[in-house]
């Protein structure tokens, strides 16, 4: 099967699914443009680039299993190495500032 034979119904599906893992995405880089604060910023990219990796991810899944007539896992490769990763990043991220924070003082702190 070839991507011009793909019924309609598969078709509109995958496009759906992988149009809304990119808008959840895209919700994470705003959220990381708009909040104010280090540690408000690190989360909204980690948690809208997860949950948009995993509907983009599973997009292609249904693409290839339909192209190919089988079952197709080995994207799912990619969303088994961004899922470790990214918590790792958060972590190391976030410790990072914290011990910045304790020995300069933080700076991004509201004055009392």
């Amino acid at each position: 099967m070839t991507p011009s034979d793909l019924p309609l119904w598969t078709a509109w599906t995958v496009v759906a699914v992988a149009v809304l893992g990119s808008l959840l995405a895209l919700t994470g880089s705003v959220g990381l443009v708009i909040l104010k604060r280090f540690y408000e910023r690190v989360h909204a990219p980690t948690l809208g680039a997860t949950l948009g990796m995993a509907l983009i991810v599973a997009a292609s899944v249904m693409f290839w299993s339909m192209i190919e007539g089988r079952l197709a896992l080995q994207d799912l490769l990619i969303g088994v190495f961004l899922t470790v990763t990214t918590p790792v990043t958060l972590i190391l991220l976030a410790r990072a500032a914290v011990y910045r924070d304790r020995v300069e003082g933080d700076k991004d702190a509201p004055p009392e």
